[in-house]
C-alpha cells in the first residue's frame, strides 16, 4: 500500500509527511482539498485544488498517481477534476503553504502548468497527452543542505510560483510537488508528492508555451534527478524539463 490511510492506529503517522493545505492567489486565501476531512464531509466542500491520497507519496514515476497524486485502484485514477478555478492576473506571484515537512525528506520544489479546455479545467483529465511545461524549480544550493524544501521545514513556511506574465488567458491547471530524496537507496530512489490545483489566468498575454511533457512520462526512474543519493556533497539537476521564461 502507498499511502497513509485516515485511521487512529496510524495518526502519528499522518504528521509526519505533508501536502498543501491552503494558497494565497490574488489577495484571497483558498482551502486546498483537506484528505482527512472532505472525503467524509456531506455535501463536499467544493475546492480550486483536486483530491490527493493524503501525506503519503508516489513511488511509481510510471503511474497516473504521479500527475495529481490521489490513488488508483481497479482503474479509477484517484484524483480528479475540482470544482472550482481561482481568478488570478498573469504575473502574479501565488504563495502555497504545505503542512509541515519533516526534515528527513529534503529534495527539490517544482511547478508545472497546463492549459486546459477554453471551457476551463473542472471536467478536464490530462491523461497521458503531452500539456506540461515547468514554471519553477528549486532544488540544491550549491552542495549545502539548503534545498527546495528547506523552508517548508519550519512553521509558516511557503512555497511560491509566479504565473508567467506573457501566458494567454485562460483555463490553467497547476501542477506543484515536493521530491523526497531521502529514500535514495530504492527504486527509483525518489518519493512524489504531488498536487494540482486550478487557475482562470487573466491579462493581455499571447503565448502558448511549447516542448511540453506528459507526466507520468516526464521522469524516468533511472534519472539523476531521481537516483540521487541527497547524503553526498555533490551538486544536484531538477528531474524534467527547462523552466519555461516569457
Amino acid at each position: 500500500m502507498k499511502y497513509l490511510l485516515p485511521t487512529l492506529g496510524f495518526a502519528a503517522a499522518v504528521a509526519a509527511h505533508g501536502y498543501v493545505d491552503n494558497a494565497t492567489i490574488a489577495n484571497k486565501v483558498y482551502t486546498f482539498y483537506q484528505p482527512y476531512t472532505d472525503p467524509y464531509t456531506s455535501p463536499a466542500p467544493q475546492r480550486i485544488s483536486r483530491p490527493i491520497q493524503g501525506n503519503g507519496p508516489v513511488q511509481d514515476v510510471t503511474i497516473a498517481d504521479l500527475q495529481c497524486g490521489g490513488y488508483t485502484e481497479g482503474g479509477i485514477v484517484g484524483s480528479s477534476p475540482a470544482a472550482l478555478h481561482a481568478e488570478v492576473a498573469a504575473g502574479s506571484e501565488i504563495s502555497l503553504r504545505w503542512t509541515l515537512w519533516p526534515e528527513s525528506h529534503v529534495g527539490p520544489v517544482v511547478t508545472y502548468m497546463a492549459r486546459c479546455p477554453d471551457a476551463g479545467c473542472n471536467n478536464y483529465m490530462p491523461n497521458s497527452t503531452a500539456v506540461w511545461f515547468k514554471v519553477k524549480e528549486e532544488g540544491r544550493e550549491g552542495t549545502s543542505n539548503t534545498w527546495g524544501d528547506t523552508k517548508l521545514m519550519s512553521a509558516g513556511g511557503v512555497a511560491t510560483y509566479t504565473v508567467p506574465s506573457c501566458l494567454k488567458p485562460g483555463y490553467y491547471l497547476v501542477r506543484h510537488e515536493i521530491i523526497a530524496l531521502h529514500a535514495s537507496y530504492t527504486y527509483p530512489g525518489a518519493q512524489f508528492y504531488p498536487g494540482c490545483h486550478q487557475l482562470k489566468v487573466t491579462g493581455s498575454g499571447s503565448t502558448t508555451p511549447s516542448g511540453l511533457v506528459a507526466f507520468p512520462g516526464a521522469y524516468k526512474g533511472t534519472d539523476a534527478g531521481i537516483t540521487y543519493d541527497a547524503y553526498k556533497a555533490q551538486t544536484y539537476t531538477v528531474p524534467g524539463p527547462k523552466v519555461f521564461t516569457c
